[in-house]
């Protein structure tokens, strides 16, 4: 009997290593489910040819025999020989059905005999920790019920390794094992041993000689693996980044001249140990240019060549840059945009003479037809109405074309909210060369928040708020919200509502209506506080809004207000006159405190004038905002002032991610009452305490809440009598002092800060440093009536500008030494003094750098800042920090 057979082994298990330096050989081993498929062995076959009498098929499970011969040439009838015979072998093979196939020849009676392939029950992956299964799944071409082939599990390993250098990881290992299951089933069951992350140890770099190694490295993205790096990415392998630090190199000496640089080879090295890189540039620098002649000739009549070669930031004779020549063609063609040419071709032309170490350049204008737009395409928006979005063009259909007008447009989109940041406004051709069609694909973005959260802050300890927000309310730029919080010092409710275009028309309305409750606090013994006055705040504000110009805006509001101001009367009263009625008492409360207790109503008209050129008004990188706002209080009510504030900041881009920002808020408060006097009759300031300006934590970084400004502070005094002579000697430790802030009439706030770049594993963290720097102050007030006078210790007791002495002894144990016996023949307990401290304008400063990171548990941020200018009764404060989860 002669037969045809290419014999391949039982597969038991898959024991092939595949390494991430060897992937160009795979071992072949008797169990190896990768291995590659044995060669075909000639059919072993008499010369002679013959026809097929019979074809029997043997060894099939799942496939019928009929199945089995149509993947074949060999018919019944048809003549045979040992090509036919090794072509049928070698189409029953390339099906992958089969693990084995032979033909056996007996004088023209053919039996195929075949061993299926198993089915895979299921695929397993072991020892992945840093990719989860989810990211490698979807990578497998295999899945469960397909059938087995060894060309498939090959391609699968290297799926998976690939997935590992692209996350740095070079030394990882896939070994594929094959476990036989009953009725031919097998499950397939991939080994992984994920290894470090390959680094980059050293970046070696030769040929240059103007340059420092340091200098150079420093415009990579690619950095050396230092201790200092570890949030950086960018000290992981990756070949891409390879090509793209060479165009950094190169893009870096021709911004300083050297405009014949080149990189001759970029090589990585994988170490022995293949956990890290070794990367080697060898560059030739070549020399130095200067500008030759630069020009600007310019073929569109509205566009004068010698006026636009006036304006180029390049001289004849400064050191050539291309990255300022590629920002001159930018600008021409933004400039050409400007009269309406959208499709204006800015060319340099560049003329080297190498002699002179020269760079001549002339930036050439060809002509173009003047450009209207055909029409506004918006894609994208499913929820967002069309209109929201048109109504932030500043171009409309038939307009001439304006490039300004277009990126104006792009950055009033962006400043919406509602959509990703990635957007753009594209310039596509219309129906006619004069014609363009701006096209705005979005991407829209949740704009809706339900959230309850629970947090800590250094300010407010234990926080729990709910709000509901929706910014985009039914698609059409409105925006809803409702807010509860609560803290130990604050509980508010909140309801508010806005339309930014009111029936259509470039009109903002919206109201609020609220009510807050705030107990104010003073600081005690180890930064403990004990609760001072409550005010409770009641009322509802309407809003408008009208446009001025295209940066300029104008916003008016009406606000009615009930204010109830009250004290503990268990803490602060007492009957002062001894007629069984209570008061507030100045000696337990403060003057201060006394008189800012009542119920008033605030009946206020104000306005707000806006000047905004920010070029996103929610992360702004450039531009400024300017607002000054007043409010007049006395249409009705019982509260008469006008308060004016203004506030400015502006943004620049440094470059390299850093962004700079300045900014600056001031106020005053005059009151339009009349005299004020305290029960004593001593005149007293007409600015209500709650109707204030106040500084410190959380706007002024460096000092506590309401640290900044006027405050009475009492220092609490112990007696000794030696010889019939009282001495007062003042108790240490902060328990033994009171610290009640004022507030002022007048403030002012200065910040400058720069938000420092990190590398994208850090931007993926959500964290974002700054360095800043505050300074500020709050003032204005009258003294206010002090307990003791002049604040001195004196003779047997205080000085004597005091309150009528009333015949107990706890009535005057706030002012009289302790355990001394006055004339009255009553003893006293304890004695303080007071003192005004802090109202001056002189400028208060502090410095520091703080991090925002949006953290698993919630928006979390820390700010460090020490304070290096204040004044005596000042709170600084080292570190303040607010963290908060939503669940």
């Amino acid at each position: 009997m002669n037969s045809s057979k290419r014999q391949r082994p039982a597969v038991v298990a898959l024991l092939a290593t595949t390494m991430i330096a060897g992937l160009s050989a795979m071992p072949a081993m008797a169990q190896d489910a990768a291995a590659p498929v044995p060669v075909v062995a000639p059919a072993s076959l008499p010369a002679a040819q013959g026809t097929i009498s019979s074809i029997t098929v043997t060894g099939t499970q799942r496939l019928e025999s009929g199945t089995v011969l149509s993947y074949t040439k060999l018919r019944v009838g048809q003549p045979y020989s040992q090509e036919s015979l090794d072509q049928g072998l070698r189409d029953l093979y390339e099906t992958e059905l089969f693990a084995d196939v032979q033909i056996r020849n007996d004088n023209g009676a053919l039996t195929v005999e075949v061993k299926e392939n198993p089915v895979i029950n299921r695929i397993v992956l072991e020892g992945n920790k840093r990719l989860k299964d989810d990211k490698i799944r979807p990578e497998i071409k295999l899945a469960p019920r397909q059938i087995y082939t060894r060309s498939k599990v090959r391609a699968d390993v290297a799926r998976i390794v690939e997935l590992y250098r692209r996350q740095g990881r070079f030394a990882a290992t896939i070994e594929p094992k094959l476990v036989q299951l009953d009725q031919n089933r097998v499950d397939i069951v991939y080994e992984i041993s994920e290894g470090p992350k390959s680094k980059v140890r050293q970046i070696n770099i030769i040929g240059n000689e103007k340059f420092k190694d340091g200098a150079l490295r420093s415009q990579m993205v690619t950095k050396q693996s230092r201790w200092f790096r570890l949030f950086s990415s960018g000290t992981s392998y990756d070949p891409d980044r390879l090509a793209y630090d060479q165009q950094k190199l190169r893009q870096y000496y021709l911004t300083e001249g050297y405009a014949d640089f080149r990189v001759i080879s970029a090589v990585a090295e994988l170490t022995p140990d293949k956990q890290d890189f070794i990367i080697t540039y060898v560059v030739e620098e070549g020399d130095r240019y200067k500008f030759g002649d630069v020009k600007v000739e310019s073929d569109i009549r509205d566009l004068s060549g010698d006026g636009l070669t006036k304006r180029l930031p390049m001289k004849k004779g400064d050191w050539y840059n291309a990255k300022q020549v590629e920002d001159t063609v930018d600008t021409l063609s933004e400039t050409a945009g400007l009269f309406g040419y959208a499709f204006a071709d800015v060319s340099p032309d560049f003329n080297r003479d190498k002699d002179t170490l020269t760079m001549g350049i002339d930036f050439r204008i060809a002509n173009a037809p003047r450009v209207y737009v055909e029409r506004v395409d918006i894609n994208g928006n499913t929820l967002t109405q069309d209109k929201v979005v048109r109504r932030e063009f500043r171009l409309a259909e038939g307009d001439a074309f304006n490039s300004f007008l277009v990126k104006r447009s792009k950055d009033r989109i962006n400043s919406l909210g509602y959509f990703q940041e990635k957007l753009d406004v594209e310039q596509k051709p219309g129906s006619a060369p004069d014609r363009i069609v701006l096209e705005t694909n979005v991407q829209e973005k949740s704009t809706g928040e339900l959230s309850l959260s629970a947090g800590f802050s250094s300010l407010e300890r234990f926080i729990v708020s709910a709000s509901i927000t929706q910014r985009n309310f039914r698609g059409k730029g409105q925006e809803l919200r409702t807010s509860v919080n609560y803290s130990a010092y604050s509980k508010s409710i909140e309801l508010g509502f806005t339309e930014p275009y009111f029936m259509d028309k470039n009109i903002a309305l919206g109201g609020d209506i609220y009510r807050r409750d705030l107990n104010s606090f003073r600081y005690l013994t180890n930064q403990t506080r004990d609760t001072t006055y409550q005010n409770t705040s009641t009322g509802f504000q309407l809003r408008a809004g009208v446009p001025i110009t295209e940066y300029m805006s104008l916003a008016l509001r009406y606000q009615l207000n009930f204010d109830d101001t009250t004290l503990d009367e268990g803490t602060y009263y007492s009957d002062t006159n001894g007629d069984g009625t209570i008061e507030c008492d100045p000696l337990l409360a403060g003057r201060y405190l006394c008189d800012a207790i009542g119920k008033r109503t605030t009946s206020s008209l104000g306005y707000s004038l806006i000047y905004d050129t920010r070029d996103n008004r929610i992360r702004p990188t450039r531009g400024h905002n300017v607002v000054l706002s007043q409010d007049f209080a006395g249409l009705g009510g019982n509260v008469k002032y006008i308060k004016t504030r203004i506030n400015g900041s502006k943004f620049f881009p440094l470059g390299g991610g850093f962004i700079f920002s300045v900014s600056g808020e001031g106020g005053y408060i005059h009151s339009l009452e009349g005299e004020r006097r305290d029960a004593t009759g001593n005149l007293v300031e007409k600015v209500r305490l709650v109707d204030r300006f106040f500084l410190g934590e959380p706007q002024f970084r460096g000092f506590d809440i309401r640290g900044v400004g006027p405050r009475v502070i009492r220092r609490f005094y112990n007696a000794t009598v030696t010889d019939g002579t009282v001495t007062g000697v003042e108790t240490t430790g902060r328990n033994n002092r009171t610290d009640d802030a004022l507030g002022g009439k007048i403030y002012y706030l200065t910040r400058a800060e720069i938000e420092i770049p990190l590398g994208s594993g850090a931007r993926e963290m959500g964290l974002r440093p700054s360095i800043f720097m505050d300074a500020g102050a709050v003032a204005g007030l009258k003294s206010p009536g002090l307990i003791n006078g002049n604040g001195q210790f004196a003779g047997n007791c205080f000085a004597t500008n005091l309150p009528t002495v009333r015949a107990t002894g706890t009535a005057a144990a706030p002012v009289c030494p302790a355990n001394y016996v006055g004339a009255d023949g009553f003893q006293v307990s304890g004695g303080f003094v007071e003192q005004f401290l802090g109202d001056t304008l002189k400028p208060r400063l502090s410095v520091g750098f703080g991090v925002n990171w949006n953290s698993p548990f919630g928006p979390f941020r820390i700010d460090i800042a020490r304070a290096l200018l204040k004044e005596p009764g000042d709170d600084d404060k080292l570190i303040t920090f607010n963290v908060g989860t939503q669940f």
